[in-house]
């Protein structure tokens, strides 16, 4: 759009559509204060020992919210990645276990949460299920399943120091989690930003029926983006099982709602069709930090879990507000 076909004059709601289209300035804005107002309320918010805290949860996070952008972006959601993630875990730590080799572990895992992805994937695309109810219907699965397996299976503590690295270990300064989780980030970055299935993914998020009748596979491209972030929660169930020491079955309850959570305040929309993985790595930071702040400044901790209801509501409505804004 030209200046010269700008209106001078904003409908009511143009400012908060506005807003909503700065959304990642809002967020670096909110960052800024937050940092502030809880170094100020407990100094030791910038102890190293905190920052490395800090880093490691938003790595696990923004492992997953990476496929999870990906996912929405499409058009399509998946709830079972908190349940995904603790069978995953437990699947690791059994098979690292039997074997004694961390590979054949950590490739026993991935593999199990990228076909847990392709389950949702083809019950979506080939049964015409609603992504919301496939993906509910999964986890029910999965958190039934894990208790099963566990009482057969997993032994709670891994033999091989490797294993501890993998959560707890660094390269030189950095925590190899973050590490992982800087690569994943640059991977997906570059495949939405500049490859022709990110900006496939873009279109059939944006008008799947347009989308169709430009000969683009929409079906394959939905399945190939479940796949993805399936196995993206294979890597972050590893990292979780070598940080906790253990394959724990209850290890991943809540985590869909903050990855979810942190995707849609980072901007990407629920109906599909916009979305940025920066944007989403502001959500991660603001969401950590909050749960972070919660337990330096010795808040009840049952917070963590209602902080991340609320953005889904205020982020929701943001979105609609954004929306309207566009058809304006």
């Amino acid at each position: 759009m030209t200046s010269e076909t700008i209106p001078t004059t904003r409908k009511p709601g143009a400012a908060f559509g506005l807003l909503a289209d700065r959304s990642q300035i809002v967020l670096i804005g909110i960052l800024v204060l937050l940092c502030i107002a809880i170094s100020i309320a407990a100094p030791q918010f910038y102890s190293g020992a905190n920052v490395i805290a800090i880093l490691r949860q938003c790595a696990l996070v923004l492992i997953v919210a990476a496929g999870m952008t990906m996912l929405l972006i499409a058009g399509e959601v998946d709830l079972s990645v908190g349940a995904s993630l603790a069978f995953v875990g437990c699947v690791g730590m059994d098979v690292t276990n039997r074997t004694g080799s961390l590979a054949l572990g950590s490739l026993a895992a991935i593999a199990f949460a990228g076909v847990v992805g392709l389950f949702n994937g083809l019950v979506v695309t080939r049964l015409k299920v609603n992504s919301l109810i496939a993906t509910i219907a999964t986890m029910m699965i999965l958190q039934g399943g894990v208790f099963l397996y566990t009482r057969e299976a997993v032994q709670n503590r891994h033999h091989i120091p490797a294993f501890t690295d993998l959560g707890a270990g660094y390269v030189g300064p950095l925590p190899v989690p973050v590490i992982i989780a800087a690569i994943v980030f640059l991977i997906a970055f570059v495949t939405l930003r500049y490859t022709t299935f990110g900006r496939y993914l873009y279109a059939v998020g944006a008008n799947e029926k347009a989308a169709r009748l430009s000969g683009l596979r929409a079906e394959r491209l939905k399945l190939i983006a479940f796949v993805i972030t399936g196995l993206l929660v294979g890597v972050a169930g590893l990292i979780l099982a070598s940080l906790m020491n253990a394959g724990q079955p209850t290890a991943g309850r809540g985590f869909e709602l903050t990855v979810i959570a942190a995707v849609i305040l980072g901007g990407t929309s629920l109906s599909g069709g916009r979305g940025t993985l920066v944007g989403t790595l502001l959500g991660v930071l603001v969401l950590k930090i909050v749960d972070n702040g919660i337990i330096i400044l010795r808040w009840n901790q049952d917070l963590q879990m209602v902080v991340p209801g609320i953005v889904i509501i205020l982020a929701t409505w943001l979105d609609i507000v954004r929306r309207r804004s566009d058809a304006r």
